[in-house]
């Protein structure tokens, strides 16, 4: 079965980017002159998704907004003449066939699965968070996505950290040469890390991890964390494989240092302004 639906998390409140997150979901920040979900939704179509599910909260309608028509801006550019952008604005709403969910439920990204499980029953599907960004030649999702069609494995997207940082995500135990995932602790000690390889968002998930969650208990903060269904999915006898970006990278966007380094190599790839933007580095960083 072809992978063709995704639920987006997006119902975060972006606290470590206040104030610019007070009245403007964090999703919706800019890399460059993209929203940050735009780029995960780009991601997605890239890997043939089609229906993309997001579960927000009540001050995410700007980003519903956005991936709706603005006929008002469509038609003043029309009238100025500028439609090569009149036709970038149009296209983002029809990127997809976009669905919005509320969340409701305990903190912890498991609750957006639930919420949108309804709309994903019996099928394999792409979940991820929409502040991950992963910048690849071809779309990490896709990659995934053909990989799953190959091999109908489960899986997770990982990269390696620095060792002093894996107590700031989910580290996975794997049997190097499958990949194979053998159990997943979240946020653990340096001395208890069983590896230095971060999940992140960017997963394959079914209808058998729906269940498990359904009757996974609140973990580590008091919140419903998805990656606790996965531990006890796999320690119940489930097959679930770890995944490495190829050609790319897996870049963070939920704090200001690593929000800003994101958009800097978002930048510096673009035809044109990555020179200038360079050049300024080179004359006013580096000659200092």
């Amino acid at each position: 079965m072809k992978i063709k639906k995704a639920i987006v998390a997006v119902a975060g409140s972006g606290t470590r980017l206040l104030p610019a997150t007070k009245a403007m979901p964090k999703e919706m920040l800019p890399i460059v002159d993209k929203p940050i979900i735009q780029l995960v939704v780009e991601e997605l179509v890239e890997a043939g998704i089609e229906d993309i599910i997001m579960v927000t909260k009540w001050d995410k309608k700007p980003l519903e907004d956005h991936f709706d028509y603005n006929w008002a801006l469509q038609n003043d550019l029309k009238e100025a003449g500028k439609d090569e952008l009149r036709d970038e604005v149009k296209k983002i709403a029809d990127l997809a066939n976009f669905i919005y969910v509320r969340q409701k439920g305990p903190y912890g990204n498991g609750t957006p699965v639930l919420s949108a499980a309804s709309l994903v029953k019996d099928e394999s599907f792409v979940f991820v968070w929409g502040d991950d960004l992963v910048k690849s030649k071809i779309s990490f999702t896709k990659q995934m996505v053909d990989d799953y069609e190959r091999t109908e494995h489960l899986m997770i997207g990982v990269q390696e950290v620095p060792k002093d940082q894996v107590v700031r995500y989910g580290i996975v135990d794997v049997e190097p040469d499958t990949m194979k995932i053998k159990g997943i602790v979240e946020k653990p000690t340096v001395k208890d890390a069983p590896s230095n390889l971060a999940d992140f968002g960017r997963m394959i998930l079914d209808q058998n991890i729906v269940d498990v969650l359904k009757k996974t208990a609140l973990g580590k903060g008091n919140e419903l964390w998805v990656v606790d269904a996965i531990a006890k999915y796999i320690k119940d006898g489930g097959d679930f494989y770890a995944k490495k970006v190829e050609d790319g990278e897996w870049l963070t966007t939920g704090d200001p240092l690593n929000y800003l380094i994101t958009s800097l190599k978002y930048a510096m790839d673009r035809k044109d302004i990555g020179k200038e933007l360079m050049d300024f580095f080179n004359k006013e960083v580096c000659s200092k």
